[in-house]
C-alpha cells in the first residue's frame, strides 16, 4: 500500500512539473545537431535562428555539425541525445526517410527515435556548374560532357537528385560520375576549385557564388521559378515530371522530449519564421520554401514522404546495403 501511494505521488508530481518545465525552458544554451557539414543550408539557418532565440529567451543555440556516413552519423547522434529539450536536430529527408529503405542495419529508427517538432523548409535544388565551363543549359552540359568523356564528376546529396543525374547520363549518353557528398559548404568549394564542377543540390548553398558569377544555375526543381534565379527554368518547364520527394529539412528532438517543451519550441520558431525580415533574408532570398507546420502535421508529412521514398528506391532498383 505504501509503495502504491509512493508511485501515485511520483505520477502526480510528474504531471504537475511538466508544464512548469516548459515555462522555465530553456535554462541554458540549446544544442542543435546537424547531419551535414558547417557552411551548408542547415548550419547557416540554425545559426540565424539561434540569434533570434537569444533575443527572446536569453539563451541561443550552438550548432554541432555531425556529417558523414550518408547522414547516418548525425541521425544516430540525435537519437542518442538527452531528452530534456536542450538538444534539437535539423535533419534532411535522408535521415528521416530514405536511409530506412536503403540500409538494413541502421543505428537509429527514424519513426521511433525522434519527436517531430516541425517541417522547416523545402530546399529548392538546382543543377549548378562552375562558370568556367561556359555551360548554361542541360543540352549544353550534355555536349560539354560528351566532348570530355570520363573526366567529369558531380555531387548530389539525395537519391532522387542522384537518380536524375543518372537518368541524364542515360538520356544523353554521358558518363558523369557521382562522388561522395558531405555538405553544402564542401560542395561549393569543390565546384569553385573545379575538382567537382557540377552539383545538383540546394540552391541556398550557392546564392552568393551565383550572384558573383562564379557559378551558373542550369535548372531548378521547384514547382515555380525561384525569385533568386528567375531566369533559370524549372524541370517541369523542360518536360520532366514533378518530384514527390523534394529535398527538405525538418526539426526534431530525441524521442521522449516532453510534449510541452516540443510545443513551446515549435510555436516560438514558427513565430520567428513568420517575421517578414527573417523569412525573406534567411529563407526566400536563399532559395528556401518555408513550411512551419505543427508537430502533428509534420508527422503526417513524414509518413507520406517515407512511402514516396520507398517507391523511389524501389523504382531505382537499389538494394538495401
Amino acid at each position: 500500500m505504501r509503495r502504491a501511494i509512493s508511485m501515485l505521488t511520483v505520477c502526480i508530481a510528474a504531471t504537475q512539473t511538466a508544464p512548469v518545465a516548459a515555462q522555465e525552458f530553456p535554462t541554458r544554451t540549446i544544442r542543435a545537431i546537424a547531419a551535414t557539414s558547417a557552411g551548408g543550408t542547415s548550419d547557416i539557418f540554425m545559426r540565424a535562428l539561434g540569434e533570434e532565440l537569444q533575443k527572446r529567451w536569453g539563451h541561443g543555440l550552438v550548432v554541432e555539425n555531425r556529417p558523414g556516413g550518408n547522414t547516418i552519423i548525425g541521425g544516430r547522434a540525435c537519437a542518442e541525445a538527452p531528452k530534456d529539450g536542450h538538444t534539437l536536430c535539423i535533419l534532411p529527408g535522408e535521415v528521416l526517410a530514405f536511409n530506412k529503405v536503403m540500409y538494413k542495419n541502421l543505428p537509429y529508427d527514424a519513426e521511433r527515435d525522434y519527436e517531430p517538432i516541425m517541417g522547416l523548409f523545402f530546399s529548392i535544388s538546382a543543377i549548378v556548374v562552375n562558370s568556367n565551363l561556359g555551360v548554361k543549359t542541360l543540352d549544353g552540359l550534355a555536349a560539354y560532357a560528351k566532348a570530355r568523356p570520363k573526366t567529369l564528376a558531380y555531387m548530389a546529396p539525395s537519391v532522387p537528385l542522384a537518380q536524375f543525374m543518372e537518368s541524364f547520363n542515360r538520356r544523353y549518353g554521358t558518363d558523369l560520375v557521382r562522388v561522395p557528398f558531405r555538405g553544402g559548404g564542401e560542395t561549393a568549394n569543390a565546384i569553385l576549385s573545379g575538382v567537382v564542377p557540377i552539383a545538383f543540390l540546394g540552391l541556398s548553398n550557392f546564392v552568393a557564388q551565383i550572384q558573383a558569377g562564379t557559378m551558373t544555375p542550369i535548372v531548378v526543381d521547384s514547382v515555380q521559378r525561384s525569385p533568386v534565379v528567375p531566369n533559370t527554368p524549372t524541370l517541369l518547364e523542360l518536360g520532366y515530371p514533378d518530384n514527390p520527394t523534394r529535398a527538405f529539412f525538418g526539426l526534431v528532438a530525441p524521442a521522449g522530449t516532453p510534449k510541452p517543451i516540443v510545443r513551446k519550441l515549435r510555436d516560438t520558431i514558427a513565430e520567428i519564421m513568420a517575421i517578414p525580415a527573417f523569412r525573406n533574408r534567411h529563407m526566400i532570398d536563399r532559395g528556401l520554401e518555408p513550411i512551419g507546420d505543427t508537430p502533428e502535421a509534420f508527422a503526417r508529412f513524414l509518413a507520406a514522404y517515407r512511402e514516396g521514398a520507398a517507391r523511389v528506391v524501389k523504382d531505382a532498383g537499389i538494394e538495401p546495403q
